[in-house]
């Protein structure tokens, strides 16, 4: 059996009829497939995501055994199952059920535990439920489910905010938090300071989003802003700007590109923001700095 599988692995060890997946539409930290199950006696290795499952149709005796103890009712339409991640279990049922399945990363669940609850974060872990109703969880996965039929305009941020929910619910009544030993101090390690500012400058033509800053360096945003603001002594957002006027300066000072091809290659929108901005922190428009440059 295989150390750890995926959730689009999952089909190999439960064979089933696939009646929707999110797989090509670009969401991030969260998974959606729906399948159509006859009744069953199947072993599932650990899986890399936590695991939600909503039966929708069908009833059926379920007997699951995880970390070797067996637990038994049935299953009808409305019912939820949870499995945490990176645990083996052995599942059997009788009748035939269409169930759809929502898996969360690790990285969004620590992500978030880590922003809601302030502290570093070792380990998260599911309850192990294989019965529950729950009227909110029902709505988030059910919402989820038809956004991969109805391929909407914004899917995926649509999505994204949902796993947020998704995430604090679980957190609030279903998880269990490890925390790491040591507080992590208040500001950006060395090492994460010097991910920041590579990531920064290498991105400084592109519009730079705060949750890309922390994904950068494995933080959550607000714990990301905090310790940035921290270690900077400034906001990321001016730290940016900042970052945008030294290069602009540097090619300004160098000559060989037009003010407009500069305030591209800085990240600005066009020529005027850029001289917008510089007259507000230097006091001059990109042509009188490239002349005093020149006359110096």
């Amino acid at each position: 059996m295989p150390t750890v599988i995926t959730p689009k692995e999952l089909l190999e060890w439960v064979p089933g009829v696939v009646l929707s997946a999110s797989d090509e539409l670009g969401w991030k930290d969260i998974q959606q497939r729906s399948y159509r199950y006859k009744g069953q006696d199947v072993l599932i290795p650990p899986l890399d995501h936590f695991m939600i499952v909503y039966y929708f149709f069908g009833c059926t005796p379920m007997d699951r055994c995880v970390d070797e103890g067996w637990t038994r009712t049935a299953c009808a339409p409305g019912d939820i199952s949870l499995l945490t991640m990176s645990q083996d279990s052995h599942w059997n049922w009788t009748e035939d059920i269409d169930v759809s399945h929502l898996y969360l990363s690790n990285a969004l669940m620590s992500r978030v535990a880590m922003d809601v609850m302030e502290r570093p974060i070792e380990e998260v872990r599911l309850h192990d439920l294989l019965r529950t109703q729950d009227s909110i969880l029902a709505s988030i996965v059910g919402a989820i489910t038809n956004e991969v039929g109805n391929r909407a305009m914004g899917g995926a941020l649509y999505v994204e905010a949902l796993s947020l929910q998704l995430a604090i619910h679980l957190l609030r009544h279903y998880a269990s938090v490890t925390f790491k030993e040591s507080s992590a101090p208040g500001r950006l390690s060395q090492q994460q300071k010097k991910y920041v500012l590579e990531f920064i400058d290498s991105h400084l033509e592109d519009s730079i989003r705060l949750d890309e800053m922390a994904d950068a360096v494995g933080l959550g945003v607000w714990t990301f802003a905090r310790k940035f603001s921290e270690s900077f002594d400034c906001s990321p957002h001016t730290f940016v700007t900042e970052r945008r006027i030294e290069r602009a300066k540097r090619m300004l000072y160098s000559g060989t590109l037009s003010i407009k091809e500069i305030a591209y290659h800085c990240g600005f929108s066009d020529q005027a923001h850029l001289t917008r901005v510089l007259r507000t922190k230097l006091g001059v428009t990109p042509t009188q700095l490239r002349r005093i440059k020149t006359s110096g």
